[in-house]
């Protein structure tokens, strides 16, 4: 069932990023200390504008102190449902001003997208998948965790090894069992002029 969920591509590409995708069904087998460190460090090699790292992370392992819990009441209802499986959650925060320089950092949060992409292959070759989530309260999340002015919640992250889909509600379900599809390469690609697909496809 899984296997249609690895991309299908029309070149050749990293079987670790073929393989990733963002699973509802998670198992509650937790993830030991040394592979999530694998991950979060995979995170911290990520580039970033001038070097400045602008990614935190905020971690919510299940059964181990309040911050699971915090980060599950941040979520909205439609993740909260489907999250309470996951054995981790995590907030993912963009510092908005250089460290060296108290100027905004217009790139946080590209920076910040490029850290949770790292994080998400090292996590695909621990056999570990993550699905990352727009749908909380960044505004509920700096409350319950004190967060500083200088940084915004981006996103939410759930994490874990692949669960049995049929824990889930029938429309998420569905969802998970189906093939994953892309938009063609040679609608996103132009040179020359604005929706012209570039040469390299003729």
């Amino acid at each position: 069932m899984y296997s249609l969920k690895e991309a299908q591509t029309d070149v050749d590409i990293l079987d670790l990023v073929k393989k990733r995708w963002s699973p509802r069904a998670f198992s509650d087998k937790e993830i030991k200390p040394a592979t999530l460190l694998k991950i979060l460090e995979a995170a911290r090699w990520s580039a970033s504008s001038r070097n400045e790292q602008p990614w935190r992370f905020i971690l919510g392992r299940k059964g181990k102190g309040e911050s699971y819990d915090k980060i599950l009441s941040s979520l909205d209802e439609g993740n909260r449902i489907w999250c309470r499986n996951a054995p981790l959650l995590i907030l993912l925060i963009a510092k908005k001003t250089f460290t060296s320089r108290d100027i905004p950092n217009i790139y946080a949060v590209y920076d910040c997208g490029q850290a949770a992409a790292y994080l998400s292959i090292q996590a695909i070759k621990e056999k570990v998948y993550v699905h990352q989530m727009a749908g909380f309260n960044p505004e509920k999340a700096r409350q319950l965790f004190l967060i500083p002015e200088d940084f915004v919640p981006q996103t939410a992250i759930a994490a874990g090894y692949l669960g049995d889909p049929s824990m889930l509600t029938e429309d998420h379900r569905q969802s998970e069992i189906k093939a994953r599809r892309r938009r063609d390469l040679n609608t996103l690609v132009y040179d020359e002029e604005w929706g012209q697909p570039a040469d390299i496809f003729e």
